[in-house]
């Protein structure tokens, strides 16, 4: 016998997901291309098919009921299993070659499982994943060898592409490093190019602190197995910094890091669906990453 009609459908679950993630009712309106009149509209039919309210406005400041903390959880797993259902029914004949460029601690801690979903669901795509440095990965990208690249960037860099993460960067150091704290600084980095290198250096430059580079490679295993070690500081994005490290940025009386932020950069011209597809995958992914520690709206 079936059961009552449900009271929601996809399309306001992802209205409301789209206010949680996007900050606002207007900034989800832009990105899923609807008017705000809509989304108010779609919101007001889920709450009334719920019988409950999901948002309470504090002022200006937007937060979710508990019943709206509730149905958050759910709304991602049911559109991510209406995604997955959709990707094996509509496009299982998807085929082809993407190139991926990315910086390796980025694919390590991000985008793993992602891929792997993705390579699961479309497995006549071949993927061609490279990690390199920004600036490698921007070359090559301009030479026409990836159809993607994730690159990082200072968040007041130049426009174009899509923000996929912000980096929130720091000064770890393990336990066992046994150093001043008034002395020059022991650094553990990437060889130049790269970003937190040129981030570290010169934020220790700035504030006339002295520093000595005692360990360098260009593997982010290397480094993290040579700061384990005790032998310097590193920096790295608070969401990666491993249980055996802590931030030494006040025992060393170290400067502030400005953020990063990574950008999906998407070759100009035709793509083919199976790239489209991967960086439309790849910048949900990250949305309900960056929203899923949260459930208050600004």
């Amino acid at each position: 016998m079936p059961g009552p009609p449900l009271p929601f459908d996809l399309d306001l679950l992802r209205t409301f997901v789209a206010i949680v993630d996007n900050g606002s009712f207007t900034r989800a309106a832009s990105r899923l291309r609807l008017t705000q009149s809509t989304v108010s509209l779609q919101i007001k039919r889920l709450e009334d098919g719920l019988t409950c309210r999901l948002f309470d406005r504090d002022g200006r400041e937007l937060k979710l009921t508990p019943e709206g903390e509730v149905l958050l959880t759910y709304a991602r797993q049911i559109l991510k299993l209406g995604a997955e259902v959709h990707s094996r029914i509509v496009t299982p004949e998807l085929t082809g070659l993407v190139r991926l460029g990315t910086p390796e601690d980025f694919a390590t801690t991000h985008l793993s499982e992602v891929l792997a979903r993705f390579a699961r669901s479309h497995p006549h795509v071949a993927l061609e994943v490279n990690c390199d440095f920004t600036v490698n990965l921007l070359d090559d990208f301009s030479k026409g060898r990836y159809d993607l690249i994730l690159f990082k960037r200072e968040p007041q860099g130049p426009s174009g592409g899509t923000k996929v993460w912000r980096e929130v960067l720091d000064w770890v150091a393990s336990p066992r490093l046994v150093a001043e704290a008034d002395g020059a600084v022991p650094l553990v980095l990437s060889p130049a190019p790269d970003v937190y290198r040129k981030r570290a250096l010169s934020a220790l430059d700035a504030v006339g602190r002295d520093w000595r580079i005692v360990y360098t490679s260009p593997s982010l295993a290397g480094l993290q197995a040579a700061v384990q070690a005790g032998l310097g500081v590193t920096v790295l994005p608070m969401e990666m910094i491993p249980r055996d490290m802590a931030s030494v940025s006040a025992r060393f009386q170290l400067p502030k890091l400005s953020d990063t932020e990574i950008v999906l950069y998407q070759a100009p011209g035709h793509v083919s669906p199976a790239a489209e597809l991967l960086s439309t995958t790849i910048v949900a992914a990250m949305e309900r990453r960056g929203a899923v520690s949260t459930t208050r709206v600004p």
